[in-house]
């Protein structure tokens, strides 16, 4: 898996379960996507798909995500600590739409709107899972 350096997007990450147990997860369902496992380095996108799209509907809160659908690849940045995962989408989601202008900070500069979720495994690779969300860039 190769992932880019092309700017995608910027806003919010927080994490999610997925598939086998792992940390803080017991045993879930393995997405829309029928691939993902909380220990694997993966992510839910607002726009995998137009029925993802449909849940999520990032347009309302001024977000127009492009659409990246399963197995597509993504390299995730945390704007402070310049932390990087490379991440495989594998689920719909985060739901945009309910946190419409919600945001994540550090040193005095803010992402909003969550844009992306990810797996503990991925989320712990960047910051820590008790932050809850991070402010992050994309790039493909």
């Amino acid at each position: 898996m190769a992932c880019g350096s092309t700017s995608l997007w910027a806003g919010e990450t927080t994490w999610f379960c997925c598939g086998s147990a792992w940390g803080p997860c017991g045993s879930t369902g393995t997405g829309a996507c029928g691939t993902c496992q909380s220990n694997a380095h993966q992510a839910a996108w607002p726009n995998a798909s137009q029925a993802c799209f449909d849940i999520t509907r990032p347009d309302l809160c001024g977000e127009t995500i492009a659409r990246r659908g399963c197995g597509s690849v993504m390299n995730v940045k945390h704007q402070c600590s310049g932390a990087t995962v490379c991440v495989t989408v594998s689920d719909c989601g985060p739901r945009t739409k309910s946190f419409c202008g919600e945001s994540a900070c550090c040193n005095g500069a803010c992402r909003t709107n969550r844009v992306i979720d990810l797996t503990p495994a991925a989320f712990s690779a960047i910051g820590n899972l008790s932050s809850g969300k991070l402010p992050v860039y994309i790039y493909e």
